[in-house]
């Protein structure tokens, strides 16, 4: 069985006046012993009485009055400091709050890049189908003729083994090449015109994707500067001459 002490925090004011108080108590009681007798005393008139009685506590009461003054400024001198620290522990937990929140918001984002980057991994074969659809429509045998089956079939088999941007980069190599035309190349026929556009559609969306869970910019640095973000740039380029021709 436990026993649970009440241990009482005196303040030296307080025993102090607990001190004066029993003197003045016992000064008072031998006082009316020894020179009125408690007789004497009791048979006094009421407005005597209540005199004296009046003026034996008053001192008694003014001390209690500055006692409890003081006591009350040390309890709230406590309750100051408690709600400071109260204050300190509600800032520093606001802190590690705003802590967790930002490092949740990184992972979510870090999360949101990893997803997107294996999204843009698969568009990117994609879109690389599609510029060799492009590439051979027009330099194919069925086109300019300047590449023939077996090596048409030989670039397929380097891109679908891995070079996503194979055909991109020969279409970079013809638009540095100043007898290249570009638009005829790009959008000479109702399929190749198909295959830009499609280009294009997917591209832009894949830019917009990676501005919208890229923050710094570093992967839409990243997509705009590669192969195909090149050739999108050129796509986007012809597309707009030609509409502007046609006004």
């Amino acid at each position: 069985m436990l026993i649970q002490k009440r241990q009482i925090d005196l303040d030296w004011r307080s025993l102090l006046a607990l001190t004066i108080t029993f003197f003045w108590l016992g000064s008072g009681v031998y006082y009316l012993s020894a020179n009125i007798g408690w007789n004497a005393f009791f048979n006094q008139p009421l407005e005597s009485l209540g005199s004296f009685l009046e003026g034996a506590f008053a001192p008694l009461a003014f001390l209690w009055l500055v006692v409890g003054f003081f006591l009350q400024q040390k309890e709230l001198s406590k309750n100051t400091k408690a709600i400071q620290q109260q204050h300190v522990e509600m800032q520093k937990s606001a802190q590690h709050a705003a802590i967790q929140a930002r490092s949740i918001q990184a992972s979510a984002e870090h999360s949101e890049q990893q997803s997107f980057i294996r999204i843009y991994e698969m568009v990117r074969v994609t879109l690389g189908s599609v510029v060799g659809m492009l590439y051979m429509s027009s330099q194919g045998p069925r086109g300019e003729g300047l590449i023939n089956s077996d090596e048409m079939i030989e670039m397929w088999g380097t891109m679908v083994n891995g070079d996503a941007e194979l055909f991109t980069r020969r279409f970079l190599f013809l638009n540095a090449s100043e007898e290249s035309d570009m638009q005829d190349l790009l959008f000479g026929t109702e399929i190749r015109a198909r295959h830009s556009e499609n280009f294009i559609c997917q591209y832009a969306r894949l830019i917009e994707g990676a501005r919208k869970c890229d923050p710094d910019g570093m992967l839409t640095d990243a997509i705009i500067g590669s192969a195909h973000g090149r050739l999108y740039e050129i796509l986007v380029k012809v597309k707009n001459d030609m509409q502007n021709s046609h006004e």
